[in-house]
């Protein structure tokens, strides 16, 4: 007897062309810089227990008796300071990263590898990004989150989204899942690149890497992320090269009472002009395309808070966004693990993947 829980397509014809799919995510954003728009977002992202490690019953008594009757007015401000004309700024560079790896691909109209973009909260969502691909005849997926560092708070929560959507499915794609990128030397690199110019032309006293933080006890219970945003930092500082002792990591955007991953990012820059460096460059190399953690966070609130400490010169280095090295970089990470389907680049198993179709389509014609 079929299953409600099923994701069915009615009319389904088995002689369809099988496709390959990639399907990129990002974090997720408002719909709009304004409070009702917030407490939909973030009523969605802190109800995930990914995100948020404490019994059910107590989180949801703190997340919607206080947190989400206060946060959404602050965070619609802090929306609005950073917000495009045309959306979102992690929307719209999301969505512009996505065009130029499908370049980098070369995509075409009728190729039988489709990239899409969906968000882990908000919208596009995943599922229906998944469903949009299985309705083009995607039989093989390839996952790739756009968090270079891998966490359970947001590497795993992807998985978990996925997971529940393809739960409901009759029919499963073949599955690949990135869990991260930090090391990977395509990224160095096109982190270096956007470092480089200013290193040249008027180099500032320090480098600050800042990466989103955790609560300690995630470190202490097993998640690797502390290690991947160290090693991150520390090959950068390799393939500039720059002084180990002038090159900072910390975390920022800490939530709630309990102790996050140190040194503070806020803190910090508060301290740095105290030991002398009133010169300082920041990137947020965890961060694909700049979002309101980097432009509002750090480029405006944490340039205040070093300006007003003592600083002289305050430099944002913007994120990877949709620059070239980066979506090239992707571009050959993709490549790399469609290895062994026929959608890969190679003419001879795109052929292979033709005969099969017209294999199926005489299986199944009228006799």
């Amino acid at each position: 007897m079929p299953s409600s829980r099923n994701f069915d397509r009615p009319g389904f014809r088995h002689d369809e062309a099988e496709r390959a799919g990639v399907l990129l995510v990002n974090l997720g954003t408002p719909l709009a810089p304004t409070a009702k728009a917030l407490r939909r977002y973030l009523g969605e992202f802190l109800a995930d227990p990914r995100v948020v490690e404490l019994p059910r019953w107590l989180w949801r008594l703190i997340l919607h008796g206080i947190v989400l009757r206060i946060r959404p007015r602050r965070s619609a401000a802090a929306y609005a300071s950073i917000w495009r004309p045309e959306g979102s700024p992690l929307a719209v560079l999301s969505e512009a990263l996505r065009a130029r790896i499908a370049d980098a691909l070369a995509l075409r109209p009728n190729s039988r590898l489709l990239l899409a973009l969906a968000m882990r909260y908000g919208e596009p969502s995943i599922p229906r990004r998944l469903r949009e691909l299985a309705e083009a005849g995607v039989r093989r997926l390839l996952v790739l989150p756009l968090y270079p560092q891998y966490s359970a708070t947001t590497t795993a929560s992807v998985f978990d989204a996925v997971a529940e959507e393809l739960m409901r499915w009759r029919w499963l794609p073949e599955l690949r899942f990135l869990t991260g990128y930090h090391q990977e030397p395509g990224y160095i690199e096109a982190l270096a690149e956007s470092v480089r110019p200013i290193l040249a032309d008027d180099p500032p006293q320090a480098l600050l890497c800042s990466f989103h933080g955790i609560p300690e006890r995630y470190f202490r219970a097993g998640d690797p992320y502390f290690c991947h945003c160290q090693r991150t930092a520390r090959e950068l500082g390799e393939r500039l090269p720059w002084p180990v002792e002038r090159l900072y990591v910390a975390f920022q955007s800490r939530f709630g009472r309990e102790p996050w991953l140190r040194p503070y990012t806020d803190e910090l820059l508060a301290d740095l002009p105290r030991r002398g460096i009133r010169d300082l460059a920041v990137l947020c190399p965890g961060f694909a395309v700049d979002c309101l953690e980097t432009l509002e966070e750090i480029a405006i609130q944490g340039r205040e808070r070093f300006l007003a400490a003592g600083g002289e010169r305050f430099r944002y280095i913007p994120c990877l966004n949709d620059g070239a090295s980066h979506a090239a970089m992707l571009a050959s990470l993709i490549r790399k693990h469609l290895q062994g389907w026929p959608e890969a680049d190679d003419p001879a198993a795109l052929a292979f993947a033709d005969e099969a179709r017209a294999q199926r389509q005489r299986a199944f014609a009228p006799r």
